[in-house]
């Protein structure tokens, strides 16, 4: 049976922002340059947001001068939470897609990035504005897609009417966060049941953070309907530092990998080059 090959999202600049201290910028620029060989999809490296909210990505520009992007294939994303970050990422060639965070949680959304959701909508639709003029595509996570530990109000058919909205906007790219790692397979499966017919000219991807017991529910019930499109870390490493005292890591790449093989579903990543990745990930995050 052929199956479609999933897009693998890795996310470096997940797993290092909310890390207990700074990693030296040329040990990022080695990890980073590592992972480029593996041949992800896409490679979540780095993000143009206040030094003072997230420290740990001050580096970014550094970080990026030194990638080595002949002969990869992976594409590189930046996170940006207003618009200024995003017109400092549209200045460099080298980035393909800027990714916004946008909350359907009132709360969250302003202790991520001190704005409303009115007002960060009215962010989205400038962002979108400079990424067409710059060449750039634009991902919008759904943040709090699956549920918030907040009280604010949530169901799935909120976060549906949310991104049939951001797709009236012209975003092509939608990623279904599961920020503080409350998904379940339910909510999961009716979530992306409806959007993938309903929305097929967007890309539509999970971005789960898991606690180590429960990511694979989460993997079957998303591709079971219907998504391509995962993002992970190495190691399970990350989470948003905005979010919780507690960090709920991402799904691990190497789980998402072992369970694409079970599944029988084509992976087009240097298998060598990945095994060198995982150990280069336990010096870096120490």
């Amino acid at each position: 049976m052929q199956h479609t090959p999933l897009r693998l999202v890795e996310c470096p600049r997940d797993a290092m922002q909310g890390w207990n201290h700074f990693i030296p910028t040329d040990k990022k620029i080695a990890y980073l340059n590592q992972l480029l060989k593996v041949g992800f999809d896409v490679l979540d490296f780095g993000s143009f947001v206040s030094p003072k909210a997230i420290p740990q990505m001050a580096d970014t520009k550094e970080v990026l001068a030194g990638l080595k992007l002949d002969g990869t294939r992976s594409k590189l994303l930046a996170i940006i939470a207003n618009t200024r970050g995003a017109e400092e990422a549209c200045a460099f060639d080298e980035i393909t897609y800027l990714g916004f965070p946008f909350s359907i949680s009132e709360t969250f959304q302003k202790r991520n990035t001190n704005k409303t959701i009115a007002e960060s909508l009215s962010q989205v639709e400038e962002i979108q504005k400079l990424c067409l003029q710059h060449g750039k595509q634009l991902v919008v996570y759904i943040s709090m897609g699956f549920g918030n530990p907040y009280g604010d109000e949530y169901n799935a058919q909120i976060a549906i009417d949310w991104v049939q909205r951001l797709s009236g906007l012209g975003i092509g790219v939608i990623s279904m966060a599961d920020t503080v790692g409350v998904a379940e397979p339910q909510g999961i499966n009716y979530i992306f049941r409806h959007l993938i017919p309903e929305f097929p000219q967007l890309q539509i991807g999970a971005h789960f953070h898991s606690a180590p017991d429960n990511w694979r529910e989460k993997l079957d019930a998303a591709y079971a309907s219907g998504c391509r499109m995962f993002d992970s870390s190495l190691k399970g490493i990350g989470g948003c530092p905005m979010a919780k005292d507690e960090l709920v890591g991402n799904i691990a790449t190497e789980q998402l990998v072992h369970w694409c093989e079970q599944m029988e579903l084509p992976v087009q990543l240097d298998r060598a080059a990945f095994a060198e990745a995982m150990m280069m990930a336990g010096e870096v995050f120490i």
